[in-house]
């Protein structure tokens, strides 16, 4: 009943303001938006985050002119000749990050290459557990940056100076060479876009639906990331990945430098330029 009441509410909206063109990121809000621009006769880009469409996307799909995907698998989900692998548009402050402020705020030297480790906005424990049991052996060659999500400091590590933990902090990508982490599309595209290398760890299947499967076997297939499934994972699986990633660091960011979706942003605007023109 919603989704009718807010098709009327969209319609009264694009008679009023008359859009040259509308951008849709999916989700059952953006549907009614995309229908009534489709009755007014307003061209409809749409952009899907995951490999396999939503729902939303799927029911919107029919009335897009152009359909941007963060993944190339997702061109054969998507009608033949919509379909666009642009990337994902990333927030302009990421790219903004200085390593120097980075390093400073977790008093750093930058003598040594940095990790970044990341498990989600709300942490991972299991991820928590396995970097924090091999901290000696990695610190000897790593300094660590630890996101470790709300309520998941260690109150025991917080005087080391080769390893800083926070609850959540928004702009240390400058500082880290390289990553650890799940494997959510946003958070992987950032990665592509700041061109860094990572292991990914991604949801198994019991805890989501697979996307993050999907996504970082995408990734690994692509010569962006190495991949750690989580079942497989212990403390020794985990130090051995990390220490194989960081290795071959110069490999992947070979590669992510060639793909052509390291910029989501200026492919997703030369789609909308496109059309309204």
């Amino acid at each position: 009943f919603r989704v009718a009441k807010g098709y009327f509410e969209a319609l009264r909206l694009m008679k009023r303001y008359k859009p040259d063109v509308v951008f849709s990121k999916g989700g059952f809000v953006a549907v009614p938006v995309v229908l009534a621009a489709k009755h007014y006769k307003v061209p409809v880009i749409i952009h899907e985050s995951d490999i396999t469409p939503g729902l939303a996307n799927k029911i919107a799909m029919p009335s897009a002119r152009v359909i941007c995907a963060t993944f190339p698998e997702t061109l054969q989900y998507v009608p033949k000749g919509k379909g666009v692998h642009t990337g994902t548009p990333i927030r302009k402050e990421l790219f903004e990050g200085q390593r120097e402020k980075g390093l400073s705020a977790c008093g750093f030297s930058g003598e040594k290459p940095v990790l970044l480790m990341m498990g989600g906005s709300l942490g991972a424990v299991k991820l928590n557990d396995c970097l924090r049991e091999i901290l000696p052996e990695l610190t000897k060659t790593f300094d660590i940056i630890h996101l470790c999500g709300k309520g998941n400091l260690d109150e025991g590590l917080q005087n080391r100076t080769d390893y800083k933990q926070f609850e959540y902090v928004n702009d240390l990508f400058a500082a880290a060479d390289f990553v650890v982490s799940r494997a959510g599309s946003n958070s992987i595209s950032e990665f592509l876009a700041l061109k860094k290398p990572s292991l990914l760890i991604p949801l198994s299947a019991r805890a989501s639906r697979g996307d993050q499967i999907l996504n970082a076997a995408s990734f690994e297939k692509q010569g962006f990331a190495r991949v750690l499934d989580e079942d497989e994972m212990t403390a020794e699986t985990m130090k051995k990945e990390i220490f194989a990633l960081y290795e071959n660091k110069d490999k992947y960011v070979a590669a992510m430098e060639k793909s052509p979706a390291g910029d989501g942003v200026a492919a997703v605007m030369t789609q909308i330029k496109a059309l309204m023109r």
